[in-house]
């Protein structure tokens, strides 16, 4: 698919700061003035995300919310005076347009920080992060390895073994379920999470009757499927990316599998729920992020109020919101030690301010191998709608 020109397409800033003004209540991510010498024109970020392609779904949503997030913090007074400035690459979620986007980003727009999403995307760019001495975000991936990129790469979203881990033994201790079958794209994306679903149902006392792989961008499942069926597990786990996860479920319940459906937040899209109809109903899936609260409904409102529906993965978008926020709280830092907005220092921000509070997804602390822990919510698929079920510790 041809890349396109990226424009955000932003309302009025008076407008979203209106609609999100409760988000400022926390002190925490009140304006702070710190002493500064000459400041700049604006503190510029890249940001690498697909906004066409199979992925454009989620990630032009995700864009949208992080832009939000900029306008909101711009329109009350940016950063110790200065604005934030994201500039939008299009990854198409495929690496070696990730590679060229942030390469780009660097030589180009001089960036000292850029933030991205999945996982293959996050893997083939972090040798330019850690080469160039870039600060690089990783919000949404969850390949247990990113914790083992380098030391310029950060992920401010759970892993794999967080989310898959408890759910998990959420099926086998809750549900009682002790045979499964996982099937999963075969890419990072769902390599390592399969794995972690595998390994840890096992630990757990289950058997693991069929583990399967689908190539990328195939359409059809029947030779996997059908091994699963022949297997007859009580639960089929899916370990895939948007669009494949939504056919597989419906290419399962067309040839006659009744197991109970599990599969992470990729699933968590209320374009499956109307694509896939009855057939997603009963689906269990993780999110990494509360789907109730005060905070979530003013923002959920403005969804509602300029694009007239729901964001596609939600979570996954609230984590995208909280980014500028992160990076604000590390500039202010920066501002506080004299220190030049480069990627080395905000390095040295990371490291020395690991606890920042963000308005979605509340505290976020990262832990000494780059990585956070957030509590574990599973929704279930009822009639059209997801409804939360459990919350779980991270």
């Amino acid at each position: 698919m041809p890349r396109r020109a990226i424009r955000p397409w932003i309302a009025g800033a008076a407008a979203t700061a209106l609609a999100l003004a409760p988000l400022a209540a926390n002190p925490a991510l009140a304006r702070g003035r710190a002493p500064s010498a000459a400041k700049p024109a604006a503190y510029t970020f890249g940001v690498a995300m697909p906004m066409t392609g199979s992925q454009a779904s989620y990630g032009a949503d995700q864009v949208q919310a992080l832009m939000w997030a900029v306008q909101f913090i711009n329109s009350h007074g940016g950063v110790d005076g200065v604005p934030l400035k994201p500039i939008v690459e299009d990854t198409q979620a495929d690496p070696q347009l990730g590679i060229n986007d942030v390469n780009k980003l660097i030589s180009l727009y001089h960036v000292p920080a850029f933030i991205t999403a999945w996982s293959s995307v996050v893997a083939a760019v972090a040798p330019i992060a850690n080469r160039h001495h870039v600060l690089e975000l990783s919000i949404g991936a969850n390949d247990p390895s990113i914790a083992h990129l380098g030391p310029y790469v950060w992920t401010t979203y759970p892993l794999a073994n967080v989310d898959i881990t408890a759910l998990a033994k959420y099926v086998y201790t809750n549900l009682h379920d002790r045979t499964a079958a996982v099937l999963y794209i075969d890419n990072a994306t769902g390599i390592y999470g399969a794995q972690v679903f595998r390994n840890v149902f096992q630990q757990m006392g289950g058997k693991v009757v069929a583990f399967e792989a689908y190539p990328q961008n195939t359409t059809s499942y029947t030779a996997q499927l059908l091994k699963v069926k022949a297997a007859n597990p009580q639960v089929l786990h899916i370990q895939g990316l948007v669009q494949d996860t939504l056919a597989v479920i419906a290419q399962a319940r067309e040839l006659g599998i009744t197991s109970q459906i599990t599969s992470y937040s990729a699933a968590d899209n209320p374009q499956l729920l109307k694509q896939d109809g009855a057939a997603a109903n009963g689906l269990i899936v993780t999110a990494l992020a509360p789907s109730q609260g005060p905070q979530l409904r003013h923002y959920l409102a403005l969804w509602q109020s300029r694009a007239h529906r729901l964001p596609n993965g939600l979570p996954y978008t609230e984590y995208l919101y909280d980014a500028p926020f992160i990076l604000k709280a590390q500039i202010l830092w920066l501002i506080q030690h004299h220190l030049a907005y480069t990627g080395p220092n905000l390095l040295k921000a990371m490291q020395a301010n690991p606890r920042v509070v963000t308005p979605l997804t509340g505290l976020t602390v990262f832990n000494p191998n780059h990585t956070v822990d957030k509590p574990v919510y599973l929704l279930k698929a009822v009639h059209g709608q997801f409804v939360q079920i459990a919350k779980l510790p991270g």
